[in-house]
């Protein structure tokens, strides 16, 4: 599928095929793909927590007010990340650069966020939200719906996965076969309300 087909496509499923099985390639590809999606200053902070526990799962479900993309999606992913992640061995996020790029990029990476406790929450939202749309768009490309999901109980799925202190969750990706179509697009706002040149 076409990278703008893709997007055009992409439709918000709420009702999943709960005895679809994913392969395990297919899940393999989807993660990689996701793995690829752009971090600032390359620090690849977030962390897909794969829920493949069906018991977890229910639990998780309750939290997120009965749901059933929860419990019915093929693949199931709290979309988390590490808001420390900076400052935990940064020279690796360089490693294949040249001495000279190393040299600028760890120190600046530092620079940007010691003591910034805002922007490094910021950062690990950003990065969770393309890194989520970049795991939908592949998932539409691969033949799956998906489903991003906000509509729960953050501090009780925390608890349930055990999230590290340092750690928050940004949203939910379900992902697997649709049981039925999406609903039809609810009402687009114009171009010109939306794109602004130069200054509101």
């Amino acid at each position: 599928m076409k990278t703008d087909e893709a997007i055009r496509t992409r439709r918000a499923v709420k009702e999943f095929d709960a005895n679809h099985v994913m392969p395990a390639d297919t899940e393999k590809e989807l993660l990689s793909l996701a793995m690829l999606a752009p971090t600032a200053f390359n620090i690849q902070n977030w962390r897909f927590v794969v829920v493949k526990d069906m018991a977890l799962r229910e639990k998780i479900r309750e939290a997120a007010w009965g749901q059933a993309q929860v419990t019915d999606s093929s693949l199931f992913i709290v979309m988390c990340a590490d808001t420390k992640s900076w400052e935990k061995r940064p020279q690796r996020y360089w490693a294949n650069a040249s001495e000279d790029v190393q040299g600028f990029m760890v120190p600046a990476i530092d620079s940007y966020y010691r003591d910034k406790e805002q922007v490094q929450r910021d950062e690990a939202m950003r990065s969770s939200g393309i890194a989520a749309q970049t795991l939908m768009l592949a998932a539409k490309g691969l033949g799956y719906d998906s489903c991003p999901m906000d509509g729960f109980d953050f501090d009780k799925v925390g608890e349930l996965i055990d999230l590290p202190d340092d750690h928050v969750i940004a949203m939910f990706v379900a992902i697997g076969k649709p049981k039925k179509d999406a609903w039809p697009r609810a009402g687009q706002l114009a171009m010109d309300e939306i794109v602004i040149e130069n200054r509101f």
